[in-house]
């Protein structure tokens, strides 16, 4: 019993004692050592300014990403990069390269050639009045917005051929991208997030709204009696029953809106089954979906040839053609593709001349030459 108490006695000693010198050997291990990680230097100044970007009374409000407002850092930033090749694989290849600014930022090649040397199967979409794009970009929808689309080229094996890894490593090693970016975002640390939020920022701003068809909008010019005839035909439903001639371009192309494409995507009546691509149903795999493509914008047509998703058409004159009494029958044609019984809305020859001078209303040469969307200095 003695020996008992005497062993809880010394237990009750040496358990706080163990418990010092535990903790006083924790106390006493080194730090370990924190990264070096540089601040940023003292001249780089946080503090975007709010783009005020412009565009004509007729065009409809748009509505900016939350978490990607436009900044005069942030385009400045983004037109940057839209124009150097860093983003490549093996730095030759810019986004301009594909988007070429005097051709309303398509590529005039029917299909455009990568890093590689290797081509696409498509030809490059026009980049214009995208603002207003609410998803369904590329010929088959597949990216909801211009953030995602800008996404793809880069690592596409056929265009940039990159990792954004590597993309993004060598911009944050480059001299002035690390302040751009802060200046833009708030932070140095470069990842493709950010660059495509950029990239975004500039194509917002490729607005075209200076053509006559825009100048008569404002009551500033008076079209010629074709042009009118032809913008008649253009937002006429053909009837022959009721003896109406009419082009019905406007359901796909609405003017109403100043933008002159739905975004939506159609079968326009190109081809008969099996379709050589099956754009939309490539994607979903519905063969609902078959022969699908997002509908293109008709402004700045004259600098933006050839035509259609694989460029068949080299003129507007073909276009006009085609959908006059060529269309081409399938189960999965468009139900606004209406005179599919007369494979197409045929159109006289002093029609066609008709659209056409419409059509030629749609162009503007400000667009294609404005210095704001060139190549930086």
């Amino acid at each position: 019993m003695i020996l008992n108490l005497v062993f809880v006695y010394k237990k009750k000693i040496y358990i706080p004692i163990l418990l010092f010198v535990v903790l006083s050997i924790w106390n006493c291990k080194p730090e370990k050592p924190k990264l070096n990680i540089p601040s940023t230097p003292p001249e780089w100044e946080y503090n975007p300014v709010p783009f005020n970007l412009s565009y004509p009374q007729h065009f409809p409000p748009i509505s900016f990403p939350i978490d990607n407002p436009l900044t005069m850092q942030g385009v400045e930033l983004g037109r940057k990069l839209f124009y150097d090749p860093i983003l490549s694989g093996d730095g030759t290849q810019a986004c301009a390269d594909c988007h070429k600014q005097a051709n309303a930022f398509t590529d005039p090649s029917p299909f455009s050639t990568g890093i590689d040397g290797l081509q696409g199967n498509r030809n490059a979409m026009t980049l214009i009045n995208l603002a207003w794009a609410p998803h369904s970009l590329f010929w088959d929808g597949r990216a909801h917005s211009l953030e995602h689309q800008a996404l793809g080229p880069v690592v596409n094996p056929i265009e940039m051929h990159n990792t954004w890894k590597n993309a993004s490593n060598k911009l944050q090693l480059h001299t002035q991208y690390p302040r751009l970016f802060y200046e833009a975002f708030g932070t140095a640390n470069i990842d493709s997030n950010l660059v495509v939020k950029a990239i975004a920022q500039f194509e917002r701003t490729l607005i075209s709204g200076n053509s006559r068809f825009d100048r008569w909008i404002k009551q500033e010019i008076i079209p010629t009696a074709l042009e009118l005839q032809g913008f008649n035909l253009f937002i006429t439903d053909r009837n022959v029953n009721a003896g109406i001639s009419g082009a019905d371009c406007f359901h796909c192309h609405p003017h109403s809106n100043g933008m002159f494409t739905d975004f939506l995507l159609h079968n326009n009546g190109l081809d008969n089954e099996p379709f050589a691509d099956n754009g939309l149903g490539e994607l979903t795999g519905n063969p609902s979906d078959f022969g699908k493509f997002r509908t293109p914008t008709l402004r700045n047509w004259a600098f933006s040839a050839p035509y259609m998703h694989d460029s068949r058409f080299q003129t507007i004159d073909e276009v006009i053609n085609f959908y006059s009494s060529g269309l081409q029958h399938s189960s999965t044609i468009d139900p606004l593709m209406k005179n599919i019984n007369d494979n197409g809305v045929q159109l006289s020859p002093q029609e066609k001349q008709a659209l056409k001078a419409f059509l030629m209303m749609l162009n503007d040469t400000s667009f294609i030459t404005n210095p704001k969307f060139s190549k930086p200095d």
